[in-house]
């Protein structure tokens, strides 16, 4: 603040956050490196975008992608189908839809910021909160949880699962995903018992 006045809006202030928290480990891995123009950082950070090619900026395409499927009205779309084939008048059911929803749009899409709109917009707030009168910040929390779920089970994640195995030549390109499938489905499952408990606290 200054005179009143803020310097940083408030919903720049986590990425800020991030820049000096990047700005201030660079120095003091300068520092401990002895390395005092930061060259050595300059070459690994091109080797690793080397290394990781297009899957790099994956995340951020898949993210649009969300945003293009969210304005395009997908979101009602699958709420008018959930709607039509599931009885939500059940909250468990309604919870249950939407966290399993969430991993499987996280699976086709490739990305937890994809499906996260489309799910969000067409179960999440229209019956989780609007119906059921949920607190949203719980629902966003674990629906989000629930698309990294999701995120473990997909070689459309390729930036999470595939190159991993490709950059420690991995003999399976899919073992990572193989191992992880376990632990997802049993968090899955979790979620959809803790969204219908703290949600609605």
């Amino acid at each position: 603040m200054f005179d009143g006045v803020p310097l940083i809006e408030l919903k720049n202030v986590t990425l800020i956050g991030f820049g000096v928290g990047c700005v201030i480990a660079l120095a003091i891995v300068c520092v401990m490196t002895r390395d005092t123009v930061g060259r050595q950082s300059m070459r690994e950070t091109r080797r690793l975008i080397d290394a990781l090619s297009w899957a790099a900026v994956l995340p951020q395409m898949l993210g649009m992608l969300g945003l293009v499927f969210s304005n395009a009205g997908v979101g009602k779309a699958v709420a008018h189908v959930t709607t039509a084939y599931v009885n939500m008048d059940y909250r468990l059911v309604a919870v249950a839809v939407y966290v399993i929803g969430m991993a499987l749009f996280t699976m086709v899409m490739g990305n937890g910021f994809a499906a996260f709109p489309v799910m969000t917009g067409g179960v999440g707030v229209p019956i989780l909160v609007g119906v059921f009168h949920g607190n949203h910040a719980t629902m966003a929390a674990i629906g989000m949880f629930s698309d990294y779920c999701g995120t473990l089970m997909t070689p459309m994640a390729a930036n999470f699962n595939i190159v991993p195995a490709a950059l420690l030549e991995l003999p399976d390109k899919n073992a990572g995903i193989k191992v992880q499938v376990l632990t997802a489905l049993t968090l899955l499952i979790v979620n959809v018992f803790l969204l219908n408990w703290l949600m609605f606290i």
